[in-house]
């Protein structure tokens, strides 16, 4: 072994366990393989379902979780962790990235927030990354269309995803609400 794989080892700790839950599959493969590259114990699964299955039967130390999957919200499988083991260190991937989620994964108990496509180096990085040590800002500020985009997600998340009550509160129609909660956040 090199030093990058004894240092990989050394981040990870004791129990190197890690749960992926994505419902891309080729996606999920690739970053399973990269995973156990760098010294994790990886299980997958690609559904809430099969996420809560695989978290009763055993909570994992480290869990990577896509935000929306084709029969849930991931969220539910963070809180699931969180009751089993509070010392998970668990990240949230997303495509539909947005302030207001990233704020709602972290009560939850997930310790960082990732937009797709997050690279195998990234996610590593935040599932190794020490309490305290700080993340590089950005290197390009938000649009004001993704502004926009947050502030809709915020409200979005405030009225409990109910979008009859935000397009309200947001003076909007209710189905132009709908069409731009369906597309991916800006840039």
């Amino acid at each position: 072994m090199d030093n990058t794989d004894q240092d990989d080892i050394a981040a990870i700790g004791n129990d190197p366990t890690l749960l992926l839950v994505d419902d891309d599959k080729p996606f999920l493969q690739r970053l399973a393989r990269a995973m156990e590259t760098r010294g994790f114990t990886v299980a997958i699964a690609d559904s809430v379902e099969a996420g809560l299955a695989s978290v009763k039967s055993h909570a994992p130390a480290y869990a990577v979780v896509d935000m929306r999957l084709g029969d849930g919200n991931g969220l539910d499988i963070i809180e699931a962790i969180r009751a089993r083991r509070e010392d998970t260190r668990a990240v949230i991937l997303t495509g539909y990235g947005n302030i207001a989620t990233a704020v709602n994964a972290v009560k939850l108990g997930a310790i960082d927030y990732l937009s797709k496509p997050a690279d195998a180096d990234e996610v590593f990085a935040a599932l190794t990354r020490r309490s305290g040590e700080k993340v590089a800002p950005p290197e390009n500020p938000m649009s004001a269309d993704r502004v926009r985009w947050e502030h809709i997600q915020r409200v979005y998340e405030m009225c409990d995803r109910n979008v009859s009550e935000t397009a309200r509160r947001l003076n909007m129609h209710r189905r132009t609400l709908q069409r731009i909660l369906a597309k991916r956040a800006p840039r």
